[in-house]
């Protein structure tokens, strides 16, 4: 259908696409050039999609009707172009692929007949873990490992790469899929040929990961959704969403000397989570967006799940042409995305009049100052002048019930020092959040370089890792020389992948994990990533502070985190004098300089020329060229789901019945996280997951992680609320996935618990506060 007339063309360099025209559909609509940025790309969806069944006439004028009152009660079926995987959330979305098919033949069907509709990337990215660290070889050992510990899965998702249609896998040891999809998936503008006609429209997704939203950054429109909906957008079902209500952020000036990009994105989370924006669109405005750079503007946008919206929007404009240059997109994509922009009132300038917003608020760039997050939620930012006091009094006594001034020692075993409360145990510079802009990575080495100029090394208890988002960081950090001075300070490569960022932070030393056992030590980590949750770092430091990569530095450097970073020395150079932080942080002008001289287009067309091929390691993993996928009965990884058991040829709609004599499964408390509900990371062996693969012969050593078993349901549904950090007040003083079993009251697992109501067809709620 056309009932606007939006159906029109737009010739671009002698090429002609076909394209639903927004300034068209507004002659019958009425005027809506204030529409924000990000609702015209829900109208575009709208008109293309008009069907008269799930997309109506009446769909189309409420989008643009929204400027009446800026917010609005309808429900809309909207349709991305395609879909982001990672592996954790990925695998199980393959093996409901798979179970259908098996479903279908059963029923006498065509398996062929189950593939997506909407092309899918599956980023393979969550696996790898820092096993070694700190010595050149860190990064083959590290994948040797991966491949060894994932060899199931990756068989079976190399099996599904060839099996399915419209379905693509970037293999293990390429990068982490934000950054991927920021330096070389996404389009910006997406074509489709149709009917023999190119259309051209918005590109836009959603992701099984959270921080899909970091994407906004391109104008891209995306966000993360849970499994079952993006096996839907898979399948070419809409997803179903009220038309949001959209927050305007102005930003205005430039960021003062001293100040990063991380700093930016922490300031802009704690003023958001204070705005209260869950459920809404964020959208970037004013003249301060001149003065960040996209890669400053992916930061922002990655963060969103962070501060609450469902995402951060920065509409196209001349910097977003300029990104896809520098990252060396095709030059005939790049001309169509400016003409389209333009063409469709989608394109942004300094003096174009602001979008109309259902709510404000604003930052002058210049007050951002250097700050950290934490020490267990991304929004609790601290300015580095007040991390050492806020350390030692407000937070402090939460982990353990003491006062800083009663901090325990204690010596570690082999060496000729002791470890202390407030030690930090990890650095890790890692995510997409910020290995995706080279200024803050750059950053980090010029800090290591003047480090080392110094005399200065980093505290012997500290875990240090590298880990970029993708394999262009590797280039132009070897091209400065900068990777030469972060190898020396320990930062060497240790993967391309999430790592720390998701739970991957791998073992402690074993001297070092037995003193902050023996002694209970409150022990920290300082990374460049998003989140922060308790238990999800790693099960031994209970302070995790996000910071910038090249605080990360220099946190390894001073090596605890009482020290007072902006008075305090961080350590003493080679003839015994005072460091202080000022003295090795590089200028804005270094940065830019070296940036200019390191980074090239070609690092990023040479990178991703061949990136669906995978190392030789990926190449010789055996699979069978099949239809269907050849489940393994022992498998502990990858388990035939048991959905479709039973299943009839036509199914008969089943009201639910209402809910009595519900009994609770858990009482929690305000922020329960997705890493409350399903961690990622380790599994304990005395855990309901850890007594399941004992009892299938798994050694411990081999275990794994939560996230990387998802492929189970029998390890899911043991690992559901099993996060070692949870605390449910039905067992007052507990920590971990315990319960009260009623009416006996008896003190058991989550999981026993629900098997043992199930079996007495008792139901459950789940109770938890705010946020």
């Amino acid at each position: 259908m056309n009932s606007f007339n939006a159906k029109t063309t737009l010739t671009v360099a002698d090429k002609t696409y076909t394209i639903f025209s927004l300034p068209e559909a507004a002659k019958s609509l009425g005027d809506i050039d204030r529409l924000p940025y990000s609702l015209k790309v829900l109208l575009e969806n709208m008109l293309r999609y008009e069907d008269g069944r799930t997309v109506t006439a009446d769909d189309v004028k409420a989008v643009a009707d929204w400027l009446q009152t800026q917010t609005s009660s309808r429900e809309i079926a909207y349709r991305p172009a395609r879909v982001l995987m990672q592996d954790f959330t990925g695998v199980p979305a393959v093996v409901d692929l798979a179970a259908m098919r098996d479903a279908i033949v059963n029923l006498g069907g065509d398996p062929d007949k189950i593939n997506p509709l909407s092309p899918v990337d599956l980023v393979i990215d969550h696996s790898v873990m820092v096993d070694a660290f700190g010595s050149a070889g860190a990064f083959d050992e590290n994948v040797e490992k991966e491949f060894q510990r994932n060899h199931e899965r990756y068989a079976f998702l190399r099996w599904g790469q060839n099996a399915f249609d419209n379905f693509r896998v970037v293999p293990p040891g390429t990068g982490i899929c934000h950054q991927v999809n920021l330096e070389y998936l996404a389009q910006v503008v997406w074509t489709k040929d149709e009917n023999g006609e190119t259309v051209a429209y918005p590109d836009t997704l959603v992701g099984t990961d959270s921080h899909t939203t970091m994407i906004n950054g391109l104008a891209v429109l995306g966000w993360g959704v849970g499994g079952i909906e993006a096996e839907a957008a898979m399948l070419g079902q809409p997803i179903s969403m009220l038309i949001p209500e959209v927050v305007g952020f102005k930003l205005t000036g430039r960021l003062p000397e001293g100040a990063t990009a991380t700093d930016l994105v922490l300031t802009v989370v704690e003023m958001l989570r204070k705005k209260g924006v869950v459920n809404k669109f964020v959208e970037f405005y004013g003249d301060g967006l001149s003065h960040l750079t996209l890669a400053d503007r992916a930061t922002i946008s990655n963060m969103a799940p962070e501060y609450g919206a469902t995402c951060g929007f920065f509409p196209i404009d001349q910097e977003t042409l300029h990104y896809l240059e520098f990252s060396g997109r095709d030059p005939e994509r790049i001309a169509l995305v400016e003409a389209y922009a333009k063409a469709q009132g989608m394109w942004r300038e300094d003096d174009t009049p602001d979008p109309t917003f259902t709510d404000t608020l604003e930052l002058d760039l210049s007050t951002v100052e250097p700050s950290l997050a934490g020490p267990k939620r991304p929004q609790d930012r601290v300015l580095l002048s007040d991390l050492a006091e806020q350390f030692k009094t407000s937070d402090f006594p939460t982990f353990s019930g003491l006062d800083y001034a009663q901090k325990r020692s204690t010596p570690v075993a082999g060496t000729n020092y002791e470890l202390t409360d407030g030690d930090v145990v990890i650095a890790a510079i890692t995510s997409c959040t910020n290995t995706s802009n080279p200024s803050v990575m750059i950053g980090a080495g010029l800090v290591a370089r003047k480090a080392l100029e110094k005399g200065l090394t980093v505290k012997p208890w500290v875990k240090t890792s590298l880990a970029p988002g993708s394999q262009v960081v590797s280039d132009y950090l070897d091209k400065a020389n900068l990777q030469t001075d972060l190898d020396q300070l320990g930062f060497n490569l240790v993967g391309y992948g999430c790592t720390t960022c998701i739970g991957n932070s791998g073992p402690l030393p074993g001297p070092i994990a037995q003193a902050v056992e023996e002694k209970d030590l409150v022990v920290g980590a300082v990374l460049s990533g998003n989140r922060n949750f308790e238990g999800r770092v790693s099960p031994h430091t209970k302070a995790n502070y996000l910071a910038s990569p090249p605080l990360v530095v220099a946190y390894a450097i001073a090596g605890n985190l009482a020290i007072d970073l902006k008075t305090d020395p961080i350590g003493q150079d080679k003839d015994g004098r005072p460091v202080y932080l000022k003295d090795i942080w590089p200028t804005t002008a270094e940065i830019k300089e070296v940036m200019g001289s390191a980074l090239t287009p070609d690092m990023f067309r040479d990178r991703y020329g061949n990136v669906f091929s995978g190392t030789d390691a990926w190449k010789q993993i055996d699979t069978v060229d099949s239809k269907t996928y050849a489940w393994k009965n022992d498998s502990t990884y990858v388990q035939n789901p048991p959905f479709f058991t039973g299943m009839e040829p036509s199914v008969n709609g089943q009201a639910f019945a209402d809910v009595k004599n519900a009994r609770p499964l858990a009482l929690l408390g305000d922020s329960i996280t997705t890493d409350h509900i399903s961690p990622a990371g380790s599994i304990k062996k005395d855990s309901p997951a850890g007594e399941y693969l004992m009892k299938n012969k798994v050694a411990f050593k081999d275990f794994n992680s939560y996230g990387s078993r998802r492929g189970n349901h029998e390890v899911m549904m043991r690992g559901t609320f099993a996060n070692i950090r949870l605390k449910n007040e039905m067992v007052p003083g507990s920590s971990g996935g315990v319960t009260r079993y009623m009416p006996d009251g008896t003190d058991m697992s989550i999981y026993d618990a629900a098997m043992k109501y199930q079996a007495s067809g008792t139901p459950l709620v789940v109770i938890a506060g705010k946020e």
